[in-house]
């Protein structure tokens, strides 16, 4: 059924953020706040909100709203592990090993504290290595710290893994510990990792949408194994790098994802840069079929993820964790207008107005990549029909020209649905 205004004619949103979302809501055409205690038809909450209001709210048929009510087997970096770890081995077990290999693009793993027996096992078998310590639940870079001593674990479970609201002495946070990727790509000898956003609109079906833009996040400071402490090296977090002594506002640290791979391309060439960005459709794919037995499917849910994506120096990518509130908050003029565009097209997507027939592949800077099955690209060549391989319908880091397309969808749209 159609998502429409009804015939009030405008349609009444909630916003419990401050940020970049506030504006695109209030700028957008017959769209219209409604205060808390008041009745919704879109409403884009925190996962605090969500998690004690969902059960109790009564939603009708057009009402959207912004999370998935189990995001977080996703989303905590615990559970991710454990819903991947789990499918790698169901594709093994019925497509073979060659199939199951496709789902190695996450760092040797354990959630501690009940991991721990596995854990010391395995860090004693390559000693010397470095691995990293990250809480589950936290974010923009708290609580992590990097350690290649075993009596760093034994202290923090003596002392530093007690959560800081507890009231029950028992009760332990839980981290993971993984194998710290030593050799990451560098550019200038810093390090840095991608952010890239991924609408889910339903997961039974799944169905995926890839955005072209986003950013790559440096380090402002040059890459070294010989300094584990120092966070401004190790964590790539805008969070903490702009804490740095020596951060530069108004220079930032990003990079738009199109500069990148302009840049990947004249140092590597336009095949293996091609190569790079199937890999990371893969990471999107598999990491969402890895968690679609186990969510809780609901048509009035959309989810906005931010994946963070490491490169090593073969320009292999690893996912690093993926955010179910990926920040909406902007650290330049250039960000914000990045991220405007993202949340507006968001909106052009979850499409409340009913302009959409529901057979597009593209929707301003958004390109359907999975629809119930793979999306291909309708301009692939003549070459690839004689292939296994067709090209996906993916363009990250390609040329966004969304107005562009935006006014050729409202030309072809014509009417509201019925």
């Amino acid at each position: 059924m159609c998502v429409h205004r009804d015939a009030r004619g405008y349609v009444r949103y909630r916003c419990g953020l401050t940020n970049t979302i506030q504006d695109v809501l209030r700028q957008r055409p017959g769209w219209v706040e409604v205060k808390d205690d008041g009745e919704w038809d879109f409403n884009w909450c925190d996962v605090g909100w969500l998690r004690e209001n969902f059960d109790h709210s009564y939603m009708e048929e057009h009402v959207r709203i912004c999370h998935f009510r189990n995001h977080y087997e996703l989303t905590h970096k615990n559970l991710m592990v454990k819903n991947l770890k789990r499918y790698r081995k169901t594709l093994e077990r019925e497509a073979g090993r060659l199939e199951a290999a496709k789902c190695d693009f996450f760092p040797r793993t354990f959630v501690l504290p009940s991991e721990y027996p596995l854990f010391v096992e395995e860090f004693k078998r390559s000693p010397g290595n470095t691995w990293i310590m990250k809480p589950v639940a936290r974010s923009q870079g708290k609580g992590i710290f990097l350690f290649r001593k075993l009596k760093d674990i034994i202290d923090w479970k003596k002392n530093g893994s007690r959560l800081e609201d507890q009231r029950d002495e028992n009760q332990v946070e839980r981290y993971v510990a993984q194998r710290y990727i030593e050799n990451p790509y560098l550019i200038s000898g810093r390090k840095f990792d991608l952010r890239v956003y991924v609408l889910v609109t339903s997961y039974v079906p799944l169905k995926a949408w890839l955005y072209r833009d986003g950013f790559a996040r440096f380090s402002g400071t040059r890459f070294s194994l010989s300094s584990i402490d120092d966070q401004y090296v190790h964590l790539t977090n805008v969070a903490v790098q702009k804490t740095a002594p020596d951060y530069d506002p108004e220079k930032g640290c990003k990079w738009q994802l199109q500069k990148l791979r302009r840049y990947l391309t004249a140092k590597h060439g336009a095949e293996t840069v091609e190569t790079l960005f199937r890999d990371i459709d893969n990471i999107f794919i598999r990491s969402l079929q890895s968690v679609q037995k186990v969510f809780i499917n609901d048509k009035h849910c959309f989810e906005l993820y931010g994946y963070d994506i490491l490169l090593d120096e073969d320009l292999k990518p690893w996912l690093i964790e993926v955010n179910a509130s990926p920040s909406l908050t902007a650290s330049s003029q250039e960000d914000y207008e990045m991220k405007y565009r993202l949340l507006e097209d968001t909106l052009n997507v979850v499409d409340m107005e009913g302009r959409l027939s529901g057979r597009e592949k593209r929707v301003g800077g958004y390109d359907l990549m999975w629809n119930d099955g793979p999306v291909y690209r309708e301009d692939f060549s003549l070459d690839s029909l004689g292939s296994t391989c067709f090209t996906a319908n993916t363009h990250l880091g390609c040329v966004n020209d969304r107005k562009k397309h935006l006014g050729q969808l409202k030309a072809f749209s014509g009417q509201k649905r019925a």
